[in-house]
C-alpha cells in the first residue's frame, strides 16, 4: 500500500512538475496568436479578445475543454483525406500544451520569450481594399425567430472594368449576419426590384432574382472565414457600371435587429490571364442520381450527385453547403482509368461553421472524370440540431429549417504546367 502511495505521489509530482515547465509566453502565445487572436479581437467575430496574457488567462479551462474536444479552432474539412490553405486545425501536441497550462494554473512565464502580436490590418482580415461599398443605409432585421434573406444593391461608380481578386464583407452585426453571397448586375435589373420593394434592398429567397447572377458569383462570406484572394493570374471580371449584389441571410432572431455591413473588393495588381469559372452541384436532374431531394420525418437519407467533365480543368476551391439536419459531406473524383482523386470531407457537418476551402495546389481533371458529390441528412430527434420536434417533412429551401445540398466548384481549363503550380498561403 505504502509503495503504491509513493508512486501516485511521485506520477502527480512529476506531472505537476511537468505542467509548471508550460508557460504562456514561451509554449501558448504563439498558439494563440496565431490560431485564435485573428477572430479573438476587438471588433472581429469572437465573443472575447486574446490579445494578450491578461485577457487569455481568464479563459484558460475553457480554452482546454473546446481544444480537446476540436470545437476550436473552427475546421470541419479532415486533414486526412484532402489538405488546403489557411488550415486552423491544432496538432495533438498543440491540445496537449494548452490542456497542460490551464491545469498548472495559466502560469505567465519569461516575458522576454513571448512573441509579438501579429500586426492585423484595420478594417480588413487581408490589407488595404481598393473599393469600400457601404450599405446605403441600415437594414432591420424583423425578428421573431425567423430567418430573412435579402438582397442589397451597391453601386460601384466603375468607369471601366476591373479584375476581382476577392471580395471581404465586413458585417455590421455578425450577431444575425449568417452568411452572404456576392454577384454583380449590369442590366439594371436588381436596382428595378430595389425600387419596387418598400424597404431598403428586396426579397432574396432564393438567389439573387437577376438572370445568370449564380454564373457571375464571387466568393462569399461565413463568419470565421478569411478571404483567400485568386491565385496568380486568375481573375474574375466586374464590368464598368456594374452593381454588386448582396444576397444576406439573417438568421433568426428574437428580437428586431439593424446591420450595415461593408463590402470590401480587391482588384488584381498583376496581369490577368485566365478568368475564374464555378460550377455549382444541386440536388436537381440531371446531378441528382436518387432524387428527389426529400427527408420524410424520423429518416435518415444520404443523396449523390455526380458530373463528368468534358474538357481539362484546373480546380483550386470548393465549398460545401448545407443546413441543420446534414451529418456529412464527401466530394470526391473519379477518372476514366478508375483513379480516385479525394476532394473534400466534412465527418462532421455544423452549420455554424462552413465557408470555403481553397486546395493548396491546382487539382488537375482529365477530360471523363466524373466528380461525385454524398451527402447524409438525418431527420429524427436523434439529431440534436434538427430544427422541428417532432421531426417534420424537409425539402429544398433557403430557410434554415429547410434543407440544401449547394456546393460550387471554383476553377480554371488547364493550362500547361498548372501540375507544377503552389499557391503560397
Amino acid at each position: 500500500m505504502r509503495s503504491i502511495l509513493f508512486v501516485s505521489i511521485i506520477m502527480a509530482s512529476a506531472s505537476m512538475l511537468f505542467g509548471q515547465d508550460v508557460t504562456f509566453t514561451k509554449d501558448i502565445a504563439p498558439i494563440i496568436y496565431n490560431n485564435c487572436t485573428k477572430c479573438h479581437r476587438p471588433d472581429e467575430i469572437g465573443p472575447f479578445s486574446m490579445t494578450n496574457y491578461e485577457e487569455t488567462k481568464e479563459w484558460a479551462y475553457s480554452i482546454k475543454y473546446v481544444t480537446a474536444i476540436r470545437y476550436m479552432p473552427p475546421w470541419k474539412a479532415d486533414p486526412e483525406y484532402s489538405r488546403f490553405q489557411g488550415e486552423r486545425f491544432l496538432s495533438q501536441e498543440q491540445i496537449d500544451l494548452l490542456a497542460q497550462w490551464a491545469d498548472a494554473g495559466a502560469p505567465y512565464g519569461n516575458a522576454s520569450e513571448e512573441p509579438e502580436l501579429p500586426t492585423f490590418p484595420t478594417g480588413s482580415q487581408i490589407g488595404t481594399p481598393d473599393l469600400v461599398l457601404h450599405m446605403a443605409q441600415a437594414y432591420e432585421h424583423q425578428g421573431g425567430n425567423e430567418d430573412e434573406y435579402r438582397v442589397f444593391v451597391l453601386p460601384t461608380n466603375l468607369t471601366q472594368d476591373k479584375q476581382i481578386s476577392t471580395v471581404e464583407l465586413r458585417p455590421g452585426n455578425s450577431k444575425i449576419l449568417h452568411h452572404a453571397l456576392f454577384s454583380y448586375d449590369n442590366t439594371g435589373e436588381a436596382r428595378a426590384l430595389d425600387l419596387a420593394d418598400p424597404k431598403y434592398g428586396y426579397d432574396g429567397f432564393g438567389g439573387f432574382g437577376v438572370n445568370a447572377s449564380l454564373q457571375n458569383m464571387f466568393p462569399g462570406y461565413v463568419p470565421g472565414q478569411k478571404p483567400i484572394p485568386y491565385p496568380e493570374g486568375l481573375g474574375q471580371i466586374l464590368p464598368a457600371g456594374s452593381d454588386i449584389l448582396m444576397q444576406v441571410h439573417y438568421g433568426p432572431s428574437p428580437f428586431p435587429a439593424e446591420d450595415s455591413s461593408t463590402v470590401n473588393i480587391f482588384f488584381k495588381k498583376e496581369p490577368v490571364e485566365r478568368q475564374v469559372q464555378n460550377f455549382i452541384f444541386l440536388p436537381f436532374d440531371p446531378l441528382i442520381t436518387n432524387g428527389p431531394f426529400v427527408m420524410f420525418p424520423n429518416t435518415v437519407r444520404s443523396f449523390h450527385c455526380q458530373f463528368t467533365t468534358p474538357l481539362k480543368i484546373s480546380l483550386f476551391a470548393i465549398w460545401p453547403h448545407a443546413h441543420l439536419l446534414n451529418q456529412d459531406f464527401e466530394v470526391y473524383a473519379i477518372n476514366a482509368a478508375g483513379d480516385t482523386t479525394n476532394l473534400i470531407r466534412i465527418p462532421d457537418w455544423d452549420f455554424n461553421w462552413q465557408g470555403s476551402y481553397n486546395f493548396k495546389k491546382y487539382i488537375i481533371l482529365e477530360p471523363g472524370t466524373t466528380i461525385h458529390v454524398n451527402a447524409t441528412y438525418d431527420n429524427t430527434i436523434n439529431n440534436p440540431s434538427n430544427p422541428n420536434s417532432p421531426p417534420a417533412f424537409v425539402t429544398w429551401g433557403e430557410k434554415t429549417t429547410d434543407e440544401m445540398l449547394f456546393l460550387p466548384l471554383s476553377f480554371v481549363p488547364y493550362a500547361t504546367g498548372d501540375e507544377n503550380v503552389v499557391f503560397e498561403e
